[in-house]
């Protein structure tokens, strides 16, 4: 299994019925050195299942006081190939380890992303 750090729309719901085509349980988690700013997102199929046209986005920062909220879900790897899909081309997935020392795979902006704005 592998696990993905969550922090925006992997948490809803439906997102996850049309992503995993399960609900997916999982774990709070922080992760630090990271905060959180927003991207304009243009896939019709993405904003169907969003329901948002701007998402969330993490930007790295360095810094330990930094903090970003989520969930740690354990999916399987052709699920994590779904999640890479689901992620279209403003993000880029990373390994990390949040604060529990756990690793995981997270969603970062990379150097196509157009920020909106910063949270």
């Amino acid at each position: 299994m592998q696990a993905l750090f969550s922090y925006g729309t992997l948490q809803q719901e439906q997102v996850q019925l049309d992503t995993f085509g399960r609900r997916l349980e999982g774990e709070k988690a922080v992760l630090c050195g990271f905060k959180i700013g927003q991207v304009k997102i243009t896939d019709p199929t993405v904003i169907a299942s969003s329901q948002k046209d701007i998402h969330p986005i993490l930007i790295a920062t360095g810094n330990v006081e930094d903090e970003v909220e989520g969930t740690v879900f354990l999916i399987t790897e052709a699920e994590l190939a779904h999640a890479d899909e689901y992620e279209m081309d403003e993000y880029q997935r990373i390994s990390a380890t949040a604060v529990s020392g756990q690793q995981c795979w997270i969603y970062v902006a990379n150097q196509k992303a157009i920020l909106v704005e910063s949270l």
